[in-house]
């Protein structure tokens, strides 16, 4: 794949940045006010437990599915349809679930909406398109940044809104918050957005497998995606486990947990939205990742060996840290080596291949917290970390710093 050339107007359209951002707010506030929710919603359905952790992996393989076609699908339509359908459609599926009276509807609400939502790949394209290749970084990491907002303030909201008492119908007024948080973001790419997406090159389009073997063979993009893959997965088997674990070694419950998830997306916000751009603008892409990489390995080292809880959120707080500037500048990485009109396929295989990661983490930190120890998906984290490091100064190697 050739570089995306340089033909961004600078400073962008700050209106469509701005209304993207909100959308995805808005968007992450209906999915975090619904998540706490999920396993009290399952059990009014009288659903055990391993049904209910079916339905967080009902939404994660609908995602899967959905950013890899819907990326495809906006390269070839256009961004704002492509948004306006995912949206709205996902606000629908919030309804649907509401109305769920069994718990395998709700498994098919839950799919369906993860297939909507992965439009994550289609945001990110919009992103990219109104965008310079040099200020990529700092502008995902402002997606980045609403992400944690949206994921904060949603899970505070679901919790006012729930009444479990009244049963699966207490369920309802929370469900039918997400859809209108929906419903909104859809009415704003509607009113305000423009078309972005770069006129498509003649020609017929490659076949998906033949794209996704060009990207594989690419000596850019297929290591970031390992890289994407072994983070995501550590991540997602840390956080899956986390509360398990703090339970265990110092005896917390859900308010303890939640003050300390509400802190770190502080953290995370501001590092994602202040602190990535000007790191970037400073040292580039490739180092600033290779650094967030040894900062997320030094955090799972200070957990695993933690002697008390301060430690272990010194080293939760490095985990963060690290991953808040990780993840744009893997996107930017991506976005940069790809050509306009495949920007939305391309960042949808990877979003597809951290939304497998995302299914996999928890899978294999649960089976190493019951048979190994509680605190060894810690150590096997850092110790993937490594190799993913080695691939970041691969390619730092292969894309010098223009000065």
């Amino acid at each position: 794949m050739a570089h995306a050339p340089e033909t961004k107007e600078a400073g962008g359209d700050n209106r469509a940045l701005v209304v993207l951002l909100s959308v995805i707010f808005l968007n992450m506030a209906g999915f975090g006010l619904v998540i706490p929710l999920l396993p009290f919603f399952g059990k009014s359905l009288q659903a055990d437990a391993g049904q209910v952790a079916l339905l967080f992996s009902a939404f994660s393989f609908g995602q899967f599915l959905g950013e890899p076609f819907w990326g495809r699908m906006s390269d070839r339509t256009g961004r704002r349809k492509v948004l306006m359908l995912t949206i709205a459609g996902g606000a629908l599926s919030y309804v649907a679930l509401a109305f769920a009276p069994t718990i395998w509807l709700a498994f098919l609400a839950r799919f369906v909406g993860g297939f909507l939502s992965g439009n994550i790949s289609t945001l990110q394209g919009s992103l990219a398109d109104i965008t310079r290749p040099e200020e990529r970084a700092a502008k995902m990491g402002l997606m980045g940044s609403a992400f944690s907002l949206g994921f904060m303030v949603g899970p505070a909201l679901g919790g006012l809104l729930a009444h479990p008492e009244l049963g699966r119908f207490g369920f309802q007024i929370p469900l039918f918050a997400a859809a209108a948080f929906g419903l909104m973001s859809a009415l704003a790419v509607l009113v305000f957005v423009r078309e972005s997406r770069p006129e498509p090159r003649s020609g017929p389009r490659p076949r998906q497998i033949e794209v996704l073997r060009e990207v594989m063979a690419h000596p850019i993009i297929a290591r970031v995606m390992i890289i994407s893959f072994i983070t995501v997965a550590g991540f997602a088997g840390i956080e899956a486990t986390y509360g398990l674990w703090t339970e265990q070694r110092f005896g917390w419950g859900p308010r303890q947990i939640g003050f300390a998830f509400m802190a770190i997306g502080v953290l995370g916000a501001f590092c994602q939205g202040v602190m990535t751009g000007s790191l970037v603008r400073r040292f580039g892409e490739t180092r600033v990742l290779t650094a967030g990489l040894a900062a997320m390995w030094v955090g799972m080292i200070f957990q695993f060996a933690s002697p008390n809880w301060h430690v272990a959120m010194v080293g939760f707080a490095f985990v963060c840290f690290g991953q808040s500037i990780c993840f744009p500048c893997l996107t930017a990485l991506i976005s940069q080596s790809t050509p306009p009109d495949r920007q939305g396929e391309t960042l949808g295989l990877n979003m597809s291949n951290m939304a497998l990661a995302r299914i996999g983490g928890p899978i294999y930190a649960g089976q190493l917290f019951s048979l190994v120890d509680p605190g060894a998906a810690f150590v096997v984290t850092a110790v993937l970390i490594v190799p993913a490091t080695w691939l970041a100064l691969q390619i730092m190697r292969r894309t010098p710093r223009v000065a």
